[in-house]
């Protein structure tokens, strides 16, 4: 299966709630789930049918991948990953994608939404601990330090940045040096500092099966 190219406000529609895929147009009149709070397709004004249990876990796990713009082998793969560690497996999955590069980038406030920040990595304008990072994947480590690079600051794109990053307020785990660029991860996120909107238990009850 390729990446999703159709409009992706169609799956915050199909979701029935905000995702936050457009960065600042979420926040603005021109969101479409303002603007048309119903699912996309021809009998959309249709009321919603009521969902089986599976449908319920099915359609939370396809909320997260669509969140954190992960891909369905992908997402597995996290959710094998976070089974195999110690403590609770929602909780270790939801970390695990927290910890992303390109969903760090995204908190830090260097990208309006984690598709830019996945566009910004991928054309290689941060480094993590002074080497050229361009894997939006890479899982940080407590202690790193990410960077916009040299060269990379002047642009107009990254002035723009940082005059809009001066007014956000990264999550706890992380900090943020606003005027250099450059932000640290102080810390794994705990379960109540992920602030997305995902019931991971029904992930969980959903790869039970």
């Amino acid at each position: 299966m390729g990446r999703y190219t159709d409009s992706v406000c169609r799956q915050c529609r199909r979701e029935g709630e905000k995702l936050f895929l457009k960065g600042d147009r979420c926040y603005s009149e021109k969101c479409a789930v303002e603007r048309k709070p119903y699912p996309p397709g021809a009998n959309a004004r249709k009321r919603r049918q009521k969902q089986s249990e599976y449908g319920l876990q099915l359609r939370e796990k396809q909320k997260t991948r669509k969140i954190y713009g992960v891909m369905e082998k992908q997402f597995r793969n996290y959710f094998k990953k976070a089974d195999r560690q110690k403590g609770i497996t929602g909780t270790n999955l939801l970390v695990l994608l927290e910890r992303r590069l390109d969903n760090v980038v995204y908190r830090l406030g260097f990208a309006s939404s984690r598709a830019e920040a996945r566009q910004l990595v991928n054309h290689g304008h941060f480094t993590i601990n002074g080497r050229k990072a361009t894997i939006p994947s890479m899982l940080v480590k407590v202690g790193d330090i990410i960077q916009v690079k040299e060269g990379s600051r002047d642009s107009n794109k990254f002035q723009e940045i940082k005059e809009q990053a001066a007014y956000k307020t990264p999550p706890e785990w992380l900090s943020v040096d606003v005027e250099n660029l450059s932000g640290s991860v102080l810390a794994y996120p705990l379960r109540e500092q992920i602030d997305t909107t995902v019931n991971e238990q029904l992930i969980i009850e959903l790869y039970s099966r």
